[in-house]
């Protein structure tokens, strides 16, 4: 099985593969290449109208709303991934459980920020979901311009860093060097949906600290490094997530491959049926001198 190819392109290998017009009628294969073709909007309006629902609710609820929201937003992730690629699933699904992990070391052990009611909201691991959904479907509209994608986000965050440590009226030394290390990704993998991604994250984590649903620590407990409310490299840690995510996904499939070409093959034994049916029929023949031994048949001559 060869590697992978980048998350932003599975809807077009998608419809390449599956839109066969020698196979399907027309009709059905111009449904189809709609579907695939707004499968990306659909998916990135679904994500931004939950996302902004959810949040602007959360400030009205208890722990018990928060649950319904959780589920609310789980049920929204699998609608989102029932149409999704298996490959985008199995991507989405380990951002989760990074994402989830990432949340748990940073806002209960670690206390780089805090959510509204001290605790980890049961829509955010879903919530991951979502927004790489929705990073990756930006990324997938902007096939044809992904060059400018990676730009505009490489100069957003290399604006946003250093506007951190020199204009910015809370200072910001660590979220200066998240976005070191997300331009440094964008520049090594140029991968768009690494772009896709921050580009909701930007909007999300403004948003977010904006309504109150989270707030970040002016200061890295432990390192005494100054952080803004959001950082401005905020999205790096997002881009952790994805790329373990990835290369995670990339990996099992690879050690699949490798698992199913070692199996041993069964060798099957063309010539045995007709070898019975041979004998079967031998054996419905009258048992004479000629039919056993068939050059005693006489000549057309005698």
């Amino acid at each position: 099985m060869p590697q992978l190819a980048r998350s932003c392109e599975v809807y077009r290998r998608i419809g390449r593969s599956t839109l066969s017009p020698s196979i399907e009628p027309p009709a059905a294969v111009s449904a189809k290449m709609r579907v695939v073709r707004r499968l990306p909007v659909l998916t990135l309006v679904t994500v931004v109208t939950s996302i902004v629902a959810v949040l602007a609710a959360d400030r009205h609820v208890e722990s018990g709303g928060q649950l319904g929201f959780g589920v609310l937003t789980a049920v929204v992730l699998a609608v989102l991934l029932v149409f999704q690629p298996r490959t985008v699933r199995l991507q989405t699904l380990a951002v989760v459980g990074f994402a989830t992990i990432g949340e748990v070391i940073g806002s209960l052990v670690w206390g780089l920020y805090g959510y509204r009611l001290h605790n980890l909201p049961a829509f955010v691991p879903p919530g991951h979901g979502l927004v790489y959904l929705g990073g990756l479907s930006l990324a997938t509209l902007l096939t044809r311009r992904s060059g400018a994608l990676l730009l505009a986000a490489g100069a957003v965050a290399v604006t946003w860093g250093v506007a951190g440590i020199t204009v910015l009226p809370t200072p910001d030394a660590s979220g200066t060097m998240g976005c070191v290390f997300l331009v440094a990704v964008l520049l090594v993998t140029r991968r768009a949906v690494y772009a896709g991604v921050f580009v909701v994250v930007v909007a999300l984590e403004l948003y977010g600290t904006a309504i109150g649903t989270w707030a970040w620590q002016p200061v890295v407990p432990g390192l005494g490094l100054t952080q803004g409310n959001p950082p401005s490299g905020v999205a790096s840690g997002y881009v952790v997530f994805d790329v373990l995510a990835l290369a995670l996904v990339s990996r099992a499939a690879l050690a699949l491959a490798l698992i199913q070409s070692r199996r041993p093959r069964k060798v099957s034994a063309p010539t045995a049926e007709p070898a019975r049916m041979s004998s079967r029929a031998e054996s419905t023949l009258p048992h004479t001198s000629q039919s056993r031994n068939p050059r005693a048949l006489p000549s057309p001559s005698t």
